[in-house]
């Protein structure tokens, strides 16, 4: 008996040494063979740019993101793949056609029931694979709510949507998970609250002769050979990558480090190139979606900084002035923003009501103007907008004494306290026929903080006392 209980206490010991080397190495023997995580993810990209025009930063957060999914069980957040172009014919539908084969538990569709969509994540948590999502959202208006919902909540653990069950007088409703790792494709803008919790992969027209047709039948083989690496890999490291806490680039937005999180954790388990090239395709992809998909408040908020640092030194502006000097800007919808003509100072207001920008009157001699103080601006660029390095300010040459003072934008993001005396006027843009106000600027206080915490809307309510 005792040499049987040292026995088992042996093999146990053993046992546990063996599972504990199984799961710290990046390799596992499936069917005989090796499997190397960076080589599979190498041999992945390859494969997929085999058939679709990507470029080597999407394919590598593509290949994290196949692989991530079947780790999915490791993950808190999964973030989104969001594939979208300008035009039809891109390669939209060819990369979910590649996908299919290599993800885990794949659900290709393009239109289901709205009660179909919700019990099957909850029920098999597949890697939902979505087609003309943009035709969803545009379509029947029950099932773009549910899609929605679907969405918003789907890329955390724990998301849920609510639906009714039952017939007749035994109606009742259920939380159903929503939890699943999502690819979702179609042409233009998602919905921002969908595009804030996705990775944009934006597809542009295949050059004649840069991708090969796309059969399954002639590739099944080495798809199934890719996709088994993936499952006996992310099997024995599941637990490795539930507790791995990658370092996230600092250039990425809270919800865009969240989505990123289990990408890396994946690319740090590969090492190698994996780990920094990963960081910086994720920094890459995520910059090109704020710029495309940046809200209109941001973009309202981005051109005023812009004309204030072109104007140089000045403490206001005339409501009249500003909008005309966004009219001016080129790469802008301002010229045309209320029916074909440019935008009024009451949509103006309305834009900037939800951050707590409101016009103020200001005196100006007898007479008096509604226009806007450039301090109450400070706090939502500092919240909303990226910082930048911003030029000196330009000085007019009548006031050579002034140059050492002259840094106006004195930093990321924020204007430094203005301490001018006698009666600066506002510079006028070389391309701006705009007439401006020579308004004398006072010390002004440091400028407060705490405002500008609305979300961005547009009421049907005019600002009163506009000019």
């Amino acid at each position: 008996m005792a040499d049987r209980a040292e026995f088992e206490a042996y093999f146990m010991e053993r046992a546990e040494e063996a599972l504990a080397l199984i799961n710290g190495a990046p390799e596992l023997a499936v069917g005989g063979t090796v499997v190397d995580l960076p080589s599979t993810l190498n041999d992945l990209v390859t494969f997929m740019r085999r058939f679709v025009s990507i470029s080597d930063a999407q394919a590598r957060v593509v290949v994290l993101w196949i692989a991530h999914t079947h780790a999915f069980a490791a993950a808190d957040t999964t973030p989104y793949l969001a594939i979208t172009s300008a035009e039809k014919g891109s390669g939209k539908t060819r990369l979910l056609e590649v996908l299919e084969p290599l993800v885990a538990k794949p659900w290709f569709t393009g239109r289901v029931t709205a009660a179909v969509l919700v019990r099957r994540i909850d029920e098999l948590s597949p890697t939902l694979l979505l087609d003309e999502v943009d035709a969803a959202f545009n379509g029947d208006r029950e099932y773009a709510e549910t899609l929605r919902a679907v969405l918003n909540t789907g890329h955390r653990h724990g998301g849920k949507a609510s639906c009714c069950v039952g017939r007749g007088a035994n109606i009742d409703f259920r939380d159903f998970s929503t939890f699943s790792p999502k690819a979702i494709a179609g042409i233009g803008r998602l919905p921002d609250t969908v595009g804030d919790r996705s990775i944009p992969v934006r597809l542009k027209r295949a050059l004649p002769g840069t991708v090969k047709n796309f059969r399954r039948r002639e590739v099944q083989a080495e798809a199934d050979r890719l996709r088994a690496e993936l499952e006996a890999w992310a099997l024995a490291n599941v637990d490795r990558l539930r507790d791995r806490r990658p370092a996230l680039p600092p250039e990425l937005t809270d919800r865009q480090q969240d989505g990123a999180e289990p990408l890396l954790a994946i690319a740090d388990a590969a090492g190698g190139d994996w780990a920094d090239s990963a960081r910086q395709a994720l920094v890459e992809l995520c910059a090109e979606g704020r710029s495309a998909d940046d809200s209109i408040g941001k973009r309202l908020l981005s051109d005023i900084r812009d004309i204030f640092k072109e104007r140089g030194v000045v403490e206001r502006i005339a409501s009249v002035d500003l909008a005309g000097a966004l009219a001016q800007v080129e790469t802008s919808a301002w010229g045309e923003w209320t029916n074909g003509k440019p935008i009024t100072t009451n949509r103006l207001a309305r834009l900037l009501r939800p951050f707590g920008i409101e016009p103020r009157k200001v005196r100006e001699g007898p007479g008096t103007f509604r226009g806007y103080y450039v301090e109450a601006f400070l706090d939502s660029f500092a919240r909303y907008l990226p910082p930048e390095e911003a030029p000196e300010a330009p000085i007019p040459p009548s006031q050579p004494e002034q140059v050492e003072q002259a840094n106006v934008y004195a930093g990321p993001g924020h204007f430094s306290k203005w301490n001018r005396e006698g009666s600066v006027p506002v510079a006028k843009s070389a391309s701006s026929p705009i007439k401006t106000r020579v308004v004398p600027v006072v010390p002004v206080a440091e400028p407060p903080y705490g405002g500008g915490e609305g979300v961005l809307g547009d009421s049907d309510q005019s600002a009163e006392g506009e000019l």
